[in-house]
């Protein structure tokens, strides 16, 4: 399990080494979504019953009819007691839950789905119930037994810690790649994106694309306004851009630091990458704080030359975007426009060894 990368795959991990450690002939694990007030299945695995998909896509249940996830735990925990596993059979409640149990809906599975027991354990993450870990058996095979449930429980938290790693690992993931302010990618994730999308590029010729943006008048909105105001006007113009990032397929929209962003398109031909930027530069114009934005386009597309690295790509769009800035242009200028001699791809090739993207970058644009 501790190789496990995604939730799904730590589910499906969990799920195969309790099937095999409890003999059974199939198993899952579901999660209460609290929210929703519904359990849904995680991952199915072993011998599958007609309707049942290893990773099912919509496969949920109301948590009314299985109380003893949302009740009968927490009143149990409550007393001081420990989360515990439980057998049922498709005969009907086992002889040690007691009246009251909580078991039609479990029984009826087991009977429509051709099994003859289970055992059900709570996977409790934080103190509270996540889900549960559900190990049957066939029709005819030995009931489940105490010792059995005693042994589900611990493998319910071995599930539980390397379900908690994988969302620590997560949340670590999404803090490294995400700005906090806006809630887009950050410049980190920019240059995964890109050193990715270049690595096809050169592979098979697939078309990338970086749109850079420079809001114009955030320091005046700073200085007036204040910076919370300043912050507000970041946060719409980042929800503008993602709005405008949506129509290129897998496009990353990003917030390089300040007031500067961009969009990375791998695949779309520049023309739809010029028309998103265009209709940026439109919805931003029309913001009631800040003065638009300047918007430069690079595209591999073009007619720029080699592109063997992002550095080089980000100068293009630098380039392109400075002299948006310069003109006062209201929409994008596309690096490689006017051919083989444009000046903006002149711009950009005198000085090789311009700065990457970052705070630093303001040197190449002359301020």
């Amino acid at each position: 399990m501790a190789a496990a990368q995604t939730p799904r795959e730590t589910a499906r991990a969990a799920a195969l080494g309790a099937r095999s450690a409890l003999g059974g002939c199939f198993a899952a694990i579901s999660a209460w979504e609290r929210d929703l007030g519904r359990l849904r299945v995680l991952v199915n695995v072993g011998e599958l019953a007609p309707g049942e998909e290893e990773f099912p896509e919509n496969e949920s249940y109301p948590v009314r009819d299985f109380p003893e996830i949302a009740e009968f735990l927490h009143e149990r925990w409550a007393g001081g007691g420990e989360p515990d596993a439980w057998v049922e059979t498709a005969d009907g409640p086992p002889c040690d839950r007691g009246p009251g149990s909580y078991c039609h809906q479990r029984v009826a599975t087991l009977r429509r789905r051709g099994r003859g027991c289970c055992v059900v354990a709570p996977i409790v993450l934080h103190g509270r119930a996540w889900g549960e870990l559900y190990v049957a058996r066939p029709a005819g095979a030995p009931v489940f037994d105490r010792e059995d449930a005693r042994f589900a429980t611990v493998l319910a938290a071995v599930a539980a810690s390397g379900i908690a790693q994988t969302e620590r690992l997560a949340e670590a993931r999404r803090l490294a790649f995400t700005d906090p302010l806006t809630g887009l990618a950050n410049r980190r994730a920019v240059d995964v994106r890109l050193e990715e999308a270049l690595e096809r590029h050169r592979v098979d010729g697939t078309v990338v694309s970086l749109v850079v943006c420079d809001i114009n008048g955030l320091k005046q909105v700073n200085d007036t306004l204040g910076h919370a105001v300043g912050d507000r006007l970041l946060e719409r113009f980042g929800s503008v851009l993602s709005v405008c990032g949506a129509v290129l397929p897998g496009a990353l929209a990003a917030r390089l630091g300040g007031d500067e962003f961009c969009l990375v398109a791998v695949g779309p031909p520049t023309e739809e990458v010029v028309r998103a930027a265009t209709e940026l530069c439109h919805r931003a114009a029309k913001l009631d704080l800040g003065e638009g934005v300047a918007c430069g386009v690079a595209s591999t597309g073009q007619p720029i030359g080699p592109v063997p690295s992002a550095r080089r790509l980000f100068r293009l769009a630098d380039a392109a975007q400075y002299r948006a800035k310069a003109a006062r242009a209201d929409g994008p200028v596309v690096a490689g426009d006017e051919g083989p001699d444009d000046p903006v791809v002149r711009m950009a090739d005198a000085s090789p060894t311009a700065p990457a993207p970052g705070p630093e970058r303001r040197r190449f644009r002359g301020r």
